[in-house]
């Protein structure tokens, strides 16, 4: 049987935090710093990594009021936030070798966009602090933009209709297997990627979940992703 051709790649759509952004180190140990505040005085950076890297953060206090058996407290994500912002003035920086595909995807004319779990606000000032804005003025979907964050496909099926692309030209970007997953449920090709601070010393367990979520192929440097989301080949 002949193989048949990957479609044309028109668009990638990424993740933020994990993929385009260091900042999930920061943004786990925030969570969790809220996660005790709010009662559960046992949570972890370690554990919130394990248990909900790539899930919206509407998910992760629902789960969190499920464990206490009783509501979180009403300011938990402008403290969490809060305590994020200040983070990330003190040094938040890009993955290595982000500019670089950014620039390169816009110079083959390929559409870029995220799909991410955080709230606009999160999104907005992350890109800000990141200075990776200028490479997404409009094309930036949050989670509080759709009913259902991740794993469910809605955000990344808005940012499909958003840049006019059929799902099935798009390829995704994705550091966590809930986003993997939403990614493929949506039609689309997932690349997982395992290059950031959060996975050193698991790139490689980290890469078998991915696979497993449904994950293509998975990268682990940003410079090497160009080819694996858009080089045309034939696959088996």
């Amino acid at each position: 049987m002949e193989p048949s051709p990957r479609p044309e790649v028109r668009a990638v759509i990424f993740d933020m935090d994990g993929c385009l952004v260091d900042s999930e180190p920061l943004s786990l140990e925030a969570v969790a710093a809220e996660m005790r505040h709010a009662g559960l005085l046992n949570a972890t950076a370690a554990e919130v990594g394990e248990k909900y890297l790539g899930v919206s953060l509407s998910r992760i206090i629902q789960d969190v009021e499920d464990r206490l058996g009783r509501p979180c407290p009403p300011d938990f994500i402008d403290r969490m936030e809060t305590r994020l912002f200040k983070a990330y003035k003190a040094g938040l920086q890009p993955i290595n070798g982000a500019d670089d595909l950014l620039v390169a995807l816009a110079k083959a004319g390929i559409a870029v966009a995220i799909a991410s779990g955080a709230s606009v606000r999160r999104l907005d000032r992350t890109l800000e602090y990141s200075g990776l804005d200028r490479f997404f003025p409009t094309h930036r979907f949050s989670a509080d933009l759709v009913s259902r964050g991740k794993p469910a496909p809605d955000v990344f099926l808005l940012a499909a209709e958003r840049l006019g692309v059929a799902p099935q030209h798009c390829v995704v970007l994705e550091d966590s297997p809930h986003g993997i997953k939403g990614a493929v449920d949506a039609g689309m090709r997932a690349v997982g990627f395992v290059g950031g601070s959060h996975l050193i010393g698991r790139e490689s367990h980290h890469a078998v979940i991915l696979r497993e979520a449904g994950a293509a192929q998975t990268v682990h440097y940003l410079s090497e992703a160009f080819d694996a989301l858009v080089r045309k080949v034939t696959l088996p």
